[in-house]
């Protein structure tokens, strides 16, 4: 067998097919994602998927095109003319720009995105950011520059993908020798193996792991060095005559989305109480939560969180709630006011709850439910409640001892 028909190696001939048949499936499926109507079922677990599949093809980019570096691929054939070689080599130099550049471009526009204002999950589990410092150019303008470039880039690979296989059939139908049976050895004609051993498996897997705990991990350390979890003291100027014990008390929420619920806690919250059960109209409570310490049920829910259409919390790091108008309604049950206070909006509404006191030990189970829109809570990318839904449950379990 001549050198001419000497097979790529397992490592290329995989990535090569794996890379293709990913970069094909998201053209395909990011058409069909885009044309379901806002808030269709599925929807969005087709958004992340996207977004994780299009990060994994940058990865391993990353390694494909190491792995070409240290193991160059075996020449064409002879028998083929340099106008050919020349346009065979294009093709493949735009096949790796466009590797790189069509994950690029969709993470940019995720970032940039004010429709689609949500975090990346790596397949629901791995947080991956935006990209830095484009905060700035999160407008309806950039989002829509950077996404007409994403999409335009998915018809260019598909005329270089036209290319590419014209040529390799035309190459395998005429009297010059096939070239496909280098990167589909055995259906397409025996090949020799390559001259030497493939090398650098692990430089170039790697590098893209390396890649991938450089993004994902950078974040969670610059936020651990800057310190979000010191605990929060009420803000109250009446003397308290509870002490509230936040071990066993818990604030927690719940909603749908997508179709599915979700739940989720306040781990950094304090309340200040002063309250006789012989005057409940005079009582005083006041609640801090630290906002930035809520956590979800999904990775994805946690990580939306934060940003500036939902809590905000690197602006607003705390938010407050009074309770007010306690009345009695008997059998240890009370009707009262919640008015909650979170980026610098306030809105009430009706917060029942049950008291059990025994001797100095206190029990209290609330709960209350507040609407997403006058809260300005995920306005920018789902305003008609197409995903999220609408109202919000709170749950409130308080349990303290009286003070001295």
């Amino acid at each position: 067998m001549s050198a001419q028909s000497e097979r790529y190696t397992s490592v290329a001939i995989t990535l090569h097919w794996v890379i293709a048949i990913a970069i094909l499936g998201m053209i395909f499926g990011g058409w069909y994602m885009t044309d379901l109507p806002d808030g269709a079922p599925g929807q969005y677990f087709l958004y992340q998927m996207h977004k994780s599949v299009g990060i994994t093809i940058l990865l391993l980019s990353i390694a494909r095109i190491i792995w070409r570096v240290m193991n160059p691929p075996p020449a064409l054939p002879d028998d083929i003319n340099g106008l050919e070689k020349t346009a065979s080599h294009l093709v493949h130099l735009g096949f790796y720009g466009l590797m790189i550049l069509l994950p690029l471009t969709g993470w940019l526009y995720s970032s940039v995105s004010v429709k689609l204002d949500v975090p990346t999950v790596l397949y629901f589990a791995i947080s991956w950011p935006d990209v830095p410092f484009v905060e700035g150019l999160k407008t309806e303008a950039a989002s829509g520059v950077v996404n007409f470039i994403h999409s335009k880039l998915a018809w260019v690979t598909l005329a270089l993908l036209a290319l590419h296989v014209a040529g390799a059939v035309k190459h395998e139908l005429s009297a010059e020798e096939g070239v496909l049976k280098r990167m589909l050895p055995g259906l397409f004609g025996k090949t020799d193996k390559p001259k030497t051993p493939g090398r650098g498996a692990a430089t170039a897997f790697g590098s893209a792991i390396g890649v991938l705990a450089a993004v994902t991990l950078t974040p969670p350390v610059v936020s651990a060095l800057a310190g979000s979890g010191a605990p929060v003291s009420a803000d109250a100027t009446f003397q308290p005559n509870w002490i509230v014990n936040t071990e066993t008390s818990s604030i927690t929420f719940s909603g749908t989305h997508d179709g599915n619920t979700f739940t989720g806690e306040f781990a950094n919250w304090d309340a200040a109480i002063q309250f006789d059960p012989d005057a409940p109209a005079d009582a005083e409570v006041r609640v801090t939560v630290a906002m930035a310490n809520a956590t979800a049920s999904q990775k994805l829910y946690e990580d939306s969180l934060p940003s500036p259409e939902w809590f905000n919390s690197a602006a607003f790091p705390t938010a407050s709630v009074e309770i007010l108008d306690i009345t009695s309604t008997g059998d240890a049950a009370y009707t009262s006011t919640a008015r909650l206070t979170l980026k610098d909006i306030t809105v009430d509404t009706a917060f029942p709850f049950t008291l059990n006191i025994n001797d100095d030990a206190a029990q209290m189970t609330g709960q209350a439910v507040f609407q997403r829109k006058p809260l300005d809570l995920g306005q920018s990318s789902d305003p008609n409640a197409d995903w999220v839904s609408e109202d919000i449950t709170v749950d409130v379990i308080v349990e303290a001892t009286r003070a001295n």
